[in-house]
């Protein structure tokens, strides 16, 4: 039996670069860098000073008064980028609502109502909370007023696994659809914590960079004087969908969605595992999953988040699993220009992935500098390049060990 095909015929993005695909990709193109001082909320005592706001954002564009009122920023960032990515597929789901799910994954979720209403406790008291605290804070929210606000009836729910969270969202779309119980899944992820506990937690483990005076060029992966990430927001949904159920509509097609891999390293709950076993099996089980060999993979839109430990195990990585053909890889990290966006990160790098093969052209990691002679693959330094790309793979690694891999491919009839 012939294995059902997956295809992407829809994207939303909400990031530091820009606030829909078309501003987004403009950004990727020019190797916009979205970093700056924090400006929503008082930084000045904070050990990182800087951060990639989204900026501009409008989500009334998208989504009523009324709903906004319900929302986090993280669920607005998820909603905005839905309603685009729908708008750009021209889906229809009411015919039969119940053969289309929505799958959103979230790192952290509605942290900044979480705090707004701990402070509202702290100052006038329990019965200050807001009764909407609840259906806003939590992670599948997002999921749910997708599915509202598009009349999606089919399988719906929400992925959290840390900075993995929305390529488990993908990886777990694309499975949706491959066993026959949907014919489209909205699937991605969004994330907003950028907020006061966001920040000082991070700031608190050391895990960001604190370069408060020369932040232009902070968020630089796989080079020797990289010293930590630099926190993003925003988000991206796709239309993953059935690739007869995509035909029969004529739909445009951005690409194929291949296969997944999964694993954990079970090591420790914040570091990785240095020697890399579990990066190299999921990475192994996307390939095999998707059904291609290694000299097939042309590019890897790495996790590369510009810390010590990840840079170098991802490469290592790398290196283990693709042996000689990895020195005929391009490896780059879109984080350079977005920053980290913790649980939405797979989510926002897929749409520079999914726009890339259909364009032909590999994005850049940008800030490179002072290259680490133990990150010696090649990271499409500083500006994008005009390359086939035939088969592509994305990493995200999250704490807890989590390990994820999705595999695309330029669709082919």
């Amino acid at each position: 039996m012939s294995r059902i095909r997956v295809v992407i015929t829809g994207i939303g993005v909400v990031s530091p670069i820009g606030n829909d695909l078309a501003a987004f990709w403009n950004g990727i193109l020019e190797g916009r860098n979205g970093v700056g001082p924090i400006t929503r909320f008082d930084a000045s005592e904070f050990r990182t000073r800087f951060a990639m706001e989204v900026k501009d954002f409008d989500p009334e564009t998208r989504v009523s008064r009324k709903t906004l009122r319900l929302l986090d920023r993280f669920a607005q960032f998820a909603l905005v980028a839905a309603g685009e990515a729908m708008e750009d597929s021209g889906l229809d789901p009411s015919s039969d609502p119940i053969r289309y799910g929505v799958i959103t994954g979230s790192g952290i979720g509605g942290l900044g109502e979480i705090e707004l209403q701990h402070k509202k406790f702290l100052e006038r008291g329990p019965s200050r909370i807001s009764p909407y605290f609840v259906p806003k804070m939590m992670m599948n929210a997002a999921s749910g007023h997708i599915a509202i606000q598009h009349g999606l009836k089919g399988s719906n729910f929400a992925t959290v696994s840390a900075c993995a969270s929305s390529q488990h969202a993908l990886g777990v779309a694309l499975g949706t659809i491959r066993s026959g119980r949907c014919d489209a899944v909205l699937a991605g992820g969004s994330e907003a914590a950028i907020t006061t506990l966001g920040v000082g937690g991070f700031c608190s483990l050391k895990a960001m960079s604190s370069r408060n005076d020369d932040y232009t060029t902070a968020m630089r992966p796989f080079q020797a004087s990289r010293d930590g990430f630099v926190m993003g927001e925003g988000g991206a949904i796709f239309v993953f969908e059935e690739l007869e159920h995509a035909r029969k509509r004529g739909a445009q097609i951005y690409c194929e969605v291949l296969g997944f891999g999964s694993t954990d390293d079970a090591h420790h709950i914040t570091a990785p595992d240095p020697d890399a076993p579990m990066a190299v099996a999921a990475m192994r089980s996307a390939l095999d999953h998707a059904g291609v060999n290694i000299e097939q993979v042309d590019y890897i839109n790495a996790h590369g988040t510009s810390t010590p430990l990840n840079d170098k195990m991802e490469m290592r990585a790398i290196r283990e699993l693709f042996g000689e053909h990895a020195d005929h890889l391009m490896v780059s990290s879109t984080k350079s220009q977005v920053g980290h966006l913790l649980g939405a990160s797979g989510a926002v790098e897929l749409a520079a992935i999914a726009v890339g093969i259909r364009e032909g052209v590999v994005p850049a990691t940008i800030n490179q500098v002072d290259p680490d002679p133990e990150c010696d693959l090649d990271s499409v330094p500083n500006e994008p390049r005009e390359a086939p790309i035939r088969v592509a793979i994305s990493n995200s690694f999250g704490f807890g060990g989590h390990d994820a891999c999705l595999c695309l491919g330029k669709f082919e009839d």
